[in-house]
């Protein structure tokens, strides 16, 4: 099984990274932490991988901490939760936030992310409420940030948000809505936007 992998960055997008090592290419998906906390496409980096085996297909999970790949991984322990949905509620909400909202129960910010309704939220509570409140969530993920146009930037978190199950209609509302000046980082509009698509 594959455990880490360190490389340089041939290819990122929103939700995978293309991870040259040796010279042998490893798509690896990635939830949004981890995407604003790479390197520009040719800087070396590692990644803390989940190796996802299935009858037809190997699918590589990766994150810039230790951490976060537990909690994915603690993530999937809970019934009906498979690595896209994991990794998705990660992309959504960062560990120490996620971790909050189990231990107090929050059945509505749980809810608020894509793909988890209530049912599957008070799951997440049942199961993992005693489990989490056991671990020492020291911080959240760091986050970088990285500058490019305005123009570039409303399609990367476009399409970053429609990935994450969002309707395009209510997408280009909110963007259409949002001020995006140039050299803003796209960690920043992503945020504003996941905040105005939560309320």
């Amino acid at each position: 099984m594959i455990a880490l992998l360190t490389g340089i960055v041939a290819h990122k997008g929103p939700d995978m990274v293309i991870l040259d090592v040796g010279g042998v290419g490893y798509r690896v998906q990635i939830p949004f932490s981890t995407y604003f906390d790479l390197p520009d496409e040719g800087g070396k980096t590692t990644l803390h991988i989940h190796t996802n085996v299935k009858e037809d297909a190997i699918n590589l999970y990766g994150f810039r901490s230790a951490t976060e790949k537990s909690f994915f991984q603690l993530l999937l322990t809970v019934s009906g939760v498979g690595p896209k949905l994991a990794r998705d509620i990660l992309s959504n909400c960062q560990v120490a936030d996620l971790a909050s909202a189990l231990v107090r129960g929050d059945i509505a910010r749980l809810s608020s992310i894509p793909g988890i309704g209530k049912k599957t939220a008070e799951r997440l509570i049942l199961e993992l409420k005693d489990k989490v409140a056991k671990l020492d969530i020291a911080a959240s993920i760091k986050e970088g940030a990285t500058s490019t146009p305005a123009a570039g930037i409303r399609d990367d978190v476009s399409s970053a948000l429609i990935n994450l199950g969002y309707k395009e209609a209510q997408v280009n509302k909110v963007l259409n809505d949002l001020e995006i000046p140039d050299g803003a980082a796209m960690e920043t509009v992503l945020k504003l936007a996941l905040k105005q698509l939560m309320k």
